[in-house]
C-alpha cells in the first residue's frame, strides 16, 4: 500500500479540506427544525431529477481532497466534493482511470454528485457501472449521524451493501462525505472503428460482438453509422481490428467523438426538446419512436428527443425489459423517473424513513413521495 505523500501530486495539499463537522452540524440543526435541505456539490447536475421547492442549501463543494490512494491495490478514497476533473487528472498521472467513464456535464462536477446521480459513460457495459465500483462510503443521515459502510477492498464488502444503495439515490438517503472506489489501469491501446449501417443491422452487430472475445469498450449508433471502440493490449486491439474491419477514425477525432457523446455535446443532444433515456434489453430491435434516436451501450441505452407521451413511452420500455427517464427538459414538477411497482415503492419509502425520518434531504428530487 502506498504512502500518501508519494502517491499524490504536490498540488493536492491545496485541495485537502475536511468540512465533515460543519456539514454534520448543519444537518443536525435542519433535522431539529424539520427544515428541508437541497444538497449540492458543483451544481453541474441540477437539471437532473424532479424540480422541488426552494429550500436551504447544503453545499459540499468545499469538502474535498484525496484521503488515501493505493495505485498498486487499485482503490482510492476521497471526499465527496472533490472535483471529478482533478480526480481523473490525478489518476491519469498513475496510468489509471475510473472504469465507468462518468460524464461531467460541466467543469464543476464532483465525484459525490456523479455517484448520487448514478451516472456512467460509454464504457459502462464493458467495465461496470458507477455502483459496481463503489467499495465503501461515509455518509450523514437525515439526523446528522455519521455512518460508515463497506471498506476499501472488495473482500471487505459483506452483508447488505448500503454504500451502493446511495448510488443513484440523488441524496435522498444521505449526504455523501467520503467514498472509496475501485480504479483500473488505462488501456495500452485504443482504436475506434466506424461503418455505415442501418438500425436493425447495427443492433444485431453490437449484440453479436458483445458475445465474442473482443476488447470492446464502447459502442454507439447515430442513425447512420455504427461506432465501436476497442481498448486493451496492443496485440488484442490489432487482432480485433483485423477481424472486424471497418474504417478506423484518427485517434484525435475518435477521442473527441467519445467525449462529445459522453458529455452530450454532439448535434443529437442540442436544442430544447425534452431528452428521454430508455434502458432496455440490449437485443431489443429498433423501436418505432421516430428519427431522433441515438443508441449506446450495445443496444441497452436509447436516447430520444421530442415531446413524447410519457405513459406510452414507459409502457413500451417496460415491454422490452426496461424503463424510461425524462433526462432533461420537459415537465420537471411531475414524475421524471419510471414509476415504481407498489412493493418497490414501499421498500423505498421505508428506507427513506429509516435514513431520513423527517424527510429533509433532497426530498421529492427522486419521486414526489421520497
Amino acid at each position: 500500500m502506498c504512502i500518501m505523500a508519494s502517491c499524490l501530486s504536490p498540488n493536492w495539499s491545496v485541495f485537502d479540506i475536511d468540512q465533515s463537522q460543519t456539514l454534520q452540524v448543519a444537518v443536525q440543526e435542519a433535522h431539529a427544525r424539520s427544515q428541508p435541505l437541497a444538497i449540492r456539490g458543483g451544481g453541474s447536475k441540477t437539471f437532473y431529477g424532479r424540480q422541488t421547492p426552494a429550500c436551504d442549501l447544503l453545499d459540499l463543494g468545499g469538502h474535498r481532497g484525496i484521503i488515501d490512494y493505493a495505485p498498486n491495490e487499485l482503490f482510492i478514497t476521497l471526499r465527496a466534493g472533490t472535483s471529478l476533473q482533478a480526480l481523473e487528472a490525478q489518476l491519469a498521472e498513475a496510468g489509471q482511470m475510473l472504469p465507468f467513464e462518468p460524464p461531467h456535464f460541466g467543469p464543476a462536477a464532483t465525484i459525490g454528485g456523479t455517484l448520487a446521480c448514478g451516472f456512467s459513460g460509454p464504457r459502462r457495459p464493458y467495465a461496470g457501472s458507477a455502483r459496481d465500483m463503489v467499495l465503501g462510503m461515509r455518509i450523514l443521515n437525515g439526523q446528522g449521524e455519521i455512518l460508515r459502510f463497506g471498506g476499501q477492498v472488495m473482500k471487505n464488502v459483506a452483508g447488505y451493501d448500503v454504500s451502493r444503495l446511495m448510488v443513484g439515490a440523488l441524496g435522498t438517503l444521505g449526504v455523501l462525505l467520503e467514498v472509496s472506489l475501485k480504479v483500473l489501469p488505462r488501456p495500452d491501446s485504443t482504436v475506434t472503428l466506424v461503418w455505415p449501417m442501418d438500425p436493425v443491422t447495427a443492433v444485431q452487430r453490437m449484440n453479436d460482438w458483445a458475445g465474442q472475445p473482443l476488447p470492446l469498450s464502447a459502442t454507439a449508433y447515430d442513425g447512420e453509422h455504427l461506432y465501436i471502440r476497442l481498448s486493451g493490449t496492443g496485440s488484442a486491439v490489432r487482432a480485433a481490428q483485423t477481424r472486424l474491419g471497418g474504417e478506423r477514425l484518427p485517434d484525435a477525432e475518435a477521442a473527441a467523438f467519445w467525449v462529445a457523446l459522453r458529455e452530450q455535446r454532439n448535434d443529437f443532444f442540442q436544442g430544447d426538446a425534452p431528452l428521454w433515456r430508455l434502458a432496455v434489453a440490449p437485443a431489443t430491435p429498433p423501436l418505432p419512436l421516430g428519427d431522433q434516436t441515438l443508441i449506446e451501450w450495445g443496444g441497452g441505452q436509447r436516447w430520444l428527443r421530442g415531446a413524447l407521451d410519457a405513459t406510452a413511452l414507459r409502457q413500451l420500455a417496460a415491454e422490452h425489459g426496461g424503463h424510461a427517464t425524462l433526462f432533461r427538459g420537459g415537465n420537471r414538477r411531475g414524475e421524471v423517473f419510471h414509476p415504481l411497482a407498489p412493493p418497490l415503492l414501499a421498500i423505498q419509502q421505508r428506507l427513506k424513513a429509516a435514513f431520513d425520518p423527517r424527510g429533509i434531504l433532497n426530498s421529492g428530487r427522486l419521486y414526489a413521495t421520497l
